[in-house]
Order: structure tokens, then C-alpha cells, then sequence
């Protein structure tokens, strides 16, 4: 059999394509999106070889028209969580010894796949399953994805080229291992990108994967599937899930071959997850330390300083906290103005939400679209409602909500007079930012509660025109920002060039995007030859 030290492609970031009118791509996936909305799927279960359908369904109804149904998918017994194991576990015999080159071609495969043939219909499953706007879509569900796939070949062949020195008649080798088990992915609803990457990463490296999506995003994520079958990933490596969560990760965390979790979701069920692995530890049910590695909430912040240019500050403050209706966890949704330039800022920010256009992604010119279903509609009408109503707080623009078609929320500002008024420190997950007003003199008291006022520690930004001052917030909000930004939004993060993550109450900060993540998922073995071996025990030491 041929040997060599292959070198893959250069990773590079896929070009995010403008969708403007006129473009090819603009027709392609606004045709691709009429076709898939005039049809309706059965999403099965994909455990080892088989396409599995219990008869016991959800539907699933685009956000932004709940009426309508785009299809149907089947929820698991515990019975079909015990065999996605052992599915796993048999396909981990050829896949784990697979060579390198090999895995590595087929995730390549993958996102060549994505970013030519599946482009359209990977960008207009999210746009029907999570309400996201061609452009989001765009830059998620293909370009993120795309870069996510191939850069973690190029830090793959990184890992595996890193190598100990060797000393005279010595040669030491480090090889990485896949963990001894299966890894279980859970997905969020909010990224295609990330439900890809979280069971892909570790698949790369030689893992096999239980995958269960958010119940929101299994549309789109049969997609992803269809792409990985296409791509040669073989059955059983990556097995997808769904139905009741608790008993799912219940099932999948009591076996002895648990090896790890990759998650990215809710700091509450992550925190649930790390008890559940610790009680499981003290009863020595597992074989291997499971790695646990989790990205989770934010209240990501923007702070400006008085020397900022107000129309940069507004503009960040828009598209910051209100892309794809402020549900991503790096969204801006607390913010803090100087007084001597809150009038200009406050000025722009509302003539800016005053122009965006809401309803359905099908229409390209809409910047805002529904939140994701009705349980955050109603706690996100919740804290509008007690806005309205506080003493303390003052909504300047937005405010308005209607679910009777679909599960629109105004883009809403709130301003209040209080620091720890209950919007600057909770997690929304929605088109809400809050604001506070601080007096200019109070610029590194207001730095001191910015830091202090949320559990969080994800994303923020500073603007500034003030070098001083920009080098006094780097080193003041140090810990509860795991990406800064410094003059931008503090949203998007894009792979090989800010790898996404952060601390505190927003997860273990393992960097998706990054040979930081990949490094997880391997277990390393040293391996020291001894190339002329000693047949005499005594050292010189010993001589007369």
C-alpha cells in the first residue's frame, strides 16, 4: 500500500456570498426555499445503517408561520438511544484505526459539498426552520459551517505533526488517540454551523458521535446528515437522536463507555449535566474521565467611552443586538453610554430600528424575522410588558409584539436609570438591548460594573477613539469577555481568526474554531523506542 506525509488543502475562509438583487445566488436560494416550503419531510433517526421511525412525531412549523407544517420527525424510545450506542461502539472498530487522510478527505468532501451543490439548501433549511434571514443564513448554516469543516483538517495535521525531540539512540513519538467510548453532542437551535461542528469536530479525530439537535433545529439538520451520508462519513459514526432530552442524556450518560459531551446550550442544563457526570463518577461507572466541554449563556455587553464617534457606537448597537433577533449568545444586549453623547447615539439607534423591515426570511429586504418559538415569545413579552411598567425603565423604540401569524418581536430598546435593573443582567435571547446612561466622569467605575453586573463572561466590545482608554477596558474586563472587540459588535466570531468561547458562566471556553477544541477530543499516547537496547543493569556510577 502507498505511503506518504500528506499536506491537505490550505484551510481559507469560504467568501460570503452578497445575495444582492440580481445575483445568481439570490435566485437559487429564494427557488430552492419555495420548493422546500411547498413540500413536507419525514425526519427519521439515523442509528448505525438504518433510517429509524417509531411513529411517535412532532411537527415542525417555521417560527415566522406556525400555522404551516414543513414536516414531521420521530421522537426515540430508551430502546433506540441503547442501540445509537451500540451502533456507535461497532462502527468505532473500523473508524478509529481509519488513516488520518481519510477522515480528513471525507469532511473536506463535506464542505465542498456545502459550499457548491447544498449551499441553497442548507441556507434555506435555516431560513424555514430558525427564521434567519438570507444573510444570516449565509453566513451560518454555509460559510461558518464550511470553515468549521475545513480548518479543523488543517489543525488536525497540526496536532498530529507536533512531535517530542528524541535524544541519542532514542526515538520518541506522540500519537493522539480518539477517547475510549462515544462522545454525545447537543445542539442548539440557533447555528446550523454549530450543530454541524459540535459531532463533527470530534468524528475527525477519530470519535464516534451520539448527536441529538435542539427539537428546533431538526430540520435543517437532516440536511446536515444527507451531506455527511454524501460525504462517505460511514454509518453508525455519527448517530442522530431525537425526543425527550432528559431521558436521552439520562440513557447516554449512565453507559460506561460515555467518554465525553460537547455541548453548546443553557448554562442551567449544562450545569445539570456536569452533577449528572460527577454522581456517575462517584459511583465508578466509567471506564475514562469523560471530557466535558460546553459553550453556554451570555448578557454580552457594549460600552463606550466619550471620545466614541456616535454613529459607529449606534450601528454596533443595532446589528450587535438585533441580527437574527438578538438569539445568538454573543448578541449586545447591555450596553453602557456616556452621557455627553447618549442624545447623538440614542438619535441614531432609533431612526436605525425605525427602518428595519420585519416578517418572513423569504423576503430578502427584511432585517428581522420571528424568535424562535412561542416559549420565548412569551417570556420575551414578559419583560417588555414589566419595562413598560417600571419606574425605573423606559422603553425608547420597539415595545410591540403579535403572535396570531407568527412570532414577531419589535427590535425593542430599553433604557433605565438602574445599573441592576433585572434586563442587565438576565439572559433574554431575543431583540431586547438595555441601556444605562453613566456620567462621563464615572468612565472606570462604569468599567468596574461592567464587569461585576453578570454571571456571564462571553462576548463584549468597547469604542473608542482613546487609545488610553482602550488599553484601561482590554485590561479591566479581562475575565468576562472570552472574545473582545474592540471599535465592532461583538457578534460575529469567524473561524481560524477569532476562535469563539468564553468563561464564567458561558462554558468551559474550549474555542470552537480552534486547534484548542480539537485537542479534547483526543486522548495522547507517548511512545519512547529504544533503539540499541542496555543488556547490562549496572550504571558507571557503580565502577570501582
Amino acid at each position: 500500500m502507498p505511503k506518504g506525509i500528506y499536506n491537505v488543502p490550505d484551510a481559507f475562509n469560504e467568501p460570503v456570498l452578497s445575495y444582492a438583487p440580481g445575483t445568481k445566488e439570490r435566485e437559487q436560494v429564494l427557488a430552492t426555499f419555495k420548493e422546500m416550503y411547498a413540500t413536507t419531510v419525514d425526519v427519521p433517526m439515523y442509528i448505525g445503517s438504518e433510517e429509524v421511525r417509531t411513529g411517535k412525531t412532532q411537527t415542525m412549523n417555521p417560527p415566522f408561520d406556525h400555522k404551516k407544517v414543513v414536516g414531521t420527525y420521530h421522537e426515540a424510545e430508551k430502546k433506540h438511544v441503547e442501540q445509537a450506542i451500540d451502533a456507535a461502539l461497532e462502527a468505532r472498530k473500523k473508524w478509529a484505526s481509519m488513516a488520518w487522510e481519510q477522515r480528513a478527505a471525507i469532511f473536506l468532501k463535506a464542505a465542498d459539498l456545502l459550499a457548491g451543490p447544498y449551499r441553497a439548501k442548507i441556507n434555506a433549511s435555516t431560513m424555514i426552520a430558525q427564521a434567519k434571514t438570507v444573510h444570516q443564513a449565509e453566513i451560518d448554516a454555509a460559510c461558518e459551517f464550511i470553515d468549521f469543516l475545513r480548518f479543523n483538517v488543517e489543525f488536525m495535521t497540526q496536532i498530529y505533526a507536533e512531535q517530542p525531540i528524541s535524544s541519542e539512540g532514542i526515538w520518541n513519538r506522540l500519537e493522539h488517540r480518539p477517547l475510549e467510548g462515544f462522545i454525545y453532542a447537543i445542539t442548539p437551535f440557533n447555528f446550523t454551523a454549530i450543530a454541524g461542528n459540535l459531532p463533527a469536530a470530534p468524528a475527525l479525530m477519530g470519535n464516534v458521535v451520539v448527536w441529538k439537535p435542539s427539537a428546533a433545529q431538526v430540520y435543517s439538520a437532516n440536511i446536515i446528515m444527507e451531506v455527511f451520508k454524501l460525504a462517505g462519513v460511514p454509518d453508525g459514526v455519527i448517530n442522530m437522536v431525537h425526543g425527550d432530552p432528559v431521558m436521552i442524556t439520562d440513557t447516554l450518560m449512565a453507559s460506561p463507555d460515555f467518554a465525553g459531551v460537547h455541548y453548546t446550550g443553557s448554562t442551567t442544563v449544562f450545569n445539570g449535566i456536569w452533577a449528572k457526570i460527577g454522581a456517575n463518577m462517584g459511583k465508578g461507572i466509567y471506564k475514562t474521565y469523560p471530557k466535558i466541554v460546553g459553550e453556554t449563556g451570555g448578557k454580552d455587553f457594549i460600552i463606550a467611552h466619550p471620545s466614541s464617534i456616535p454613529a459607529q457606537v449606534a450601528t454596533g448597537l443595532s446589528r450587535g443586538a438585533f441580527e437574527f433577533q438578538g438569539q445568538k449568545c454573543s448578541a449586545a444586549s447591555r450596553a453602557y453610554i456616556p452621557q455627553s453623547i447618549w442624545g447623538a447615539v440614542k438619535e441614531h439607534l432609533v431612526n436605525d430600528v425605525k427602518s428595519m423591515k420585519m416578517g418572513s426570511p423569504e423576503d430578502p429586504s427584511n432585517f428581522i424575522t420571528s424568535v424562535i418559538h412561542e416559549a420565548s415569545f412569551d417570556k420575551l413579552a414578559k419583560y417588555i410588558d414589566a419595562a413598560k411598567a417600571a419606574n425605573d425603565a423606559e422603553i425608547i423604540v420597539g415595545g410591540t409584539y403579535d403572535k396570531s401569524e407568527g412570532y414577531f418581536i419589535a427590535p425593542t430598546v430599553i433604557v433605565t436609570t438602574n445599573p441592576q435593573y433585572e434586563t442587565m443582567y438576565t439572559e433574554l435571547f431575543g431583540p431586547v438591548l438595555t441601556i444605562y446612561v453613566y456620567e462621563d466622569a464615572k468612565w472606570e467605575e462604569t468599567l468596574k460594573l461592567v464587569d461585576e453586573t453578570s454571571p456571564y463572561a462571553l462576548t463584549g466590545a468597547v469604542f473608542s477613539q482613546d487609545r488610553y482608554a482602550i488599553e484601561q477596558a482590554t485590561k479591566a474586563l479581562e475575565n468576562c469577555a472570552g472574545n473582545f472587540y474592540i471599535n465592532d459588535k461583538p457578534t460575529g466570531a469567524v473561524v481560524g481568526q477569532q476562535p469563539f468561547g468564553g468563561a464564567r458562566a458561558s462554558g468551559t471556553n474550549d474555542k470552537a474554531g480552534s486547534i484548542l477544541n480539537l485537542l479534547r477530543w483526543v486522548s495522547p499516547r507517548t511512545i519512547k523506542e529504544t533503539l540499541v537496547t542496555p543488556t547490562d543493569y549496572r550504571y558507571p556510577f557503580l565502577g570501582e
